[in-house]
């Protein structure tokens, strides 16, 4: 891309009238406001059109979440009403920009089907509802929402890396928070502003970040999303208006300080901004199993074990996993079946028992089945501290001892959807019509993949929002 040298001061008149040194946030807007289509490397459009379509399968899987935060969320916009400007997808009718964006991206994480990368943090489900939700609005090309999306996730993955004090699985959670960035840069983008409009959304986002980890397994996790997709686009609308903020989001006091007490290398935004794209580099993950990614491995090794060895789940006698210290998915007796997505014990054994992970396996008449009754105090989760614990490179053992004396073990280190064990086309599709089919019939699901493999092409996305709305 055409971008400025990230540690090359410049002059502006934002912060102290004419010939002042630029700050390191109007540094970063300056980069943000770089990124042009036209420059894009084809690896880079090409992931945006896979996000894209990922991205809306999951949301239209996550209208039907089986605990309701799909129908609840959707239900909750329609009470709150607001100008036909935007689909909620699935919903059959169209309300605020503001409020579609909040329904579609808190469906888009109701599932924890979407994607994510490393460091790790889910990209798409705050940033893609707010992107649709303008796009449709304004009937923006298709080429502008590919360049949305870049830009969302270069800062997103820039603010992630930068906060070092963000830790996984406990304070606070990341698409509430570095997601609401990505969103606020899209609408950014989507709106066109300017230099000093684009400071003022980062302010106005600086005070309406923020979702804590502790409602993991609750639906109010999910609606960290939501929140993210709708304060990105409100931040950019009340910029465009002439709302005001600190220009200075990411100086002191501000960002770093504030949410991690200083635990931050602020230079990290703009040091490598864009070379490569982190889209690119280290590249994006997509989910073939709909629960919390840690639980990945380990399903794998239980569903490789059943499968290698044709198990009869009533020939198991105990299970014990390995698994490198995180008690986030330390969860042996999961309160619903959406707590499930988040338990090691619970996937493994709903693995064992079903030979498949699917929406359906976190309903709660699922989770407390008479066999899962039966089977998941029989699932051990042992803590290796030799395992890494960095998600990159640890590695999960399964061990499943039978009633014939026997003891089968599988360990899993490689994830194929994880950076560098892409999906194939075929392996995305598989995903995006099983996502799909909940909702929609087979050739509606079928133009919307046409429409999206060609996005850049798209005077708009009109036709894409009419189907996904799935009216009547």
């Amino acid at each position: 891309m055409a971008l400025n040298h990230p540690l090359t001061p410049t002059l502006s008149p934002v912060n102290g009238g004419e010939g002042s040194i630029s700050s390191l946030t109007e540094r970063f807007v300056d980069q943000v406001l770089a990124v042009e289509y036209d420059a894009l490397p084809p690896e880079a459009v090409d992931v945006a059109k896979q996000v894209t379509l990922d991205g809306i399968a999951v949301m239209l899987a996550g209208a039907t979440e089986p605990l309701g935060v799909g129908r609840i969320s959707t239900e909750y916009v329609r009470q709150m009403g607001g100008s036909p400007q935007a689909t909620v997808i699935a919903g059959g009718f169209k309300t605020s920009m503001q409020n579609a964006a909040y329904a579609n991206g808190t469906m888009a994480h109701a599932l924890d089907f979407d994607n994510t990368w490393y460091p790790l943090n889910h990209p798409t489900s705050p940033t893609l509802p707010a992107i649709l939700a303008i796009a449709e609005h304004h009937r923006l090309p298709g080429l502008r929402i590919i360049e949305a999306i870049v830009t969302a996730f270069e800062v997103q993955g820039r603010v992630r890396l930068a906060a070092t004090g963000l830790e996984t699985g406990s304070g606070f959670h990341k698409p509430g928070t570095t997601g609401t960035f990505g969103a606020t840069a899209a609408a950014a983008r989507l709106l066109s502003l300017n230099k000093q409009q684009t400071l003022m959304a980062f302010g106005i986002a600086g005070s309406r970040a923020g979702s804590l980890a502790i409602n993991t397994g609750t639906m109010t996790k999910s609606s960290h999303s939501g929140h993210a997709a709708r304060m990105g686009v409100e931040c950019g609308v009340l910029a465009k208006m002439g709302w005001t903020a600190s220009a200075d989001l990411f100086g002191r006091g501000g960002f770093f300080d504030t949410f991690f007490g200083g635990k931050g290398e602020p230079e990290l935004l703009i040091e490598g901004f864009g070379k490569p794209l982190r889209m690119i580099d280290p590249g994006v993950g997509f989910k073939k199993h709909p629960s919390n990614y840690f639980t990945h491995r380990p399903i794998d090794a239980a569903l490789a074990l059943r499968e290698e060895f044709k198990l009869d789940p009533n020939a198991i006698e105990r299970v014990e996993v390995l698994f490198p210290r995180f008690e986030y998915i330390d969860r042996p007796q999961p309160r619903t079946g959406l707590d499930g997505k988040f338990s090691v014990q619970y996937t493994v054994t709903a693995a064992l028992l079903d030979g498949e992970i699917t929406v359906d396996s976190f309903t709660n008449e699922r989770r407390f089945a008479p066999d899962v009754q039966a089977l998941l105090p029989r699932v051990k989760l042992t803590f290796d501290d030799a395992i890494p614990a960095d998600f990159d490179s640890m590695h999960a053992v399964v061990s499943v001892w039978l009633k014939d004396g026997r003891r089968l073990s599988k360990r899993i280190e490689q994830l194929s959807g994880w950076i560098g064990f892409p999906l194939t086309r075929e392996q995305r599709l598989k995903k995006f019509h099983s996502c799909a089919r909940r909702v929609l019939a087979r050739n509606a699901a079928d133009r919307i993949v046409e429409l999206v493999e060609d996005l850049e092409r798209l005077p708009d996305i009109v036709e894409i929002m009419d189907i996904a709305r799935a009216e009547g």
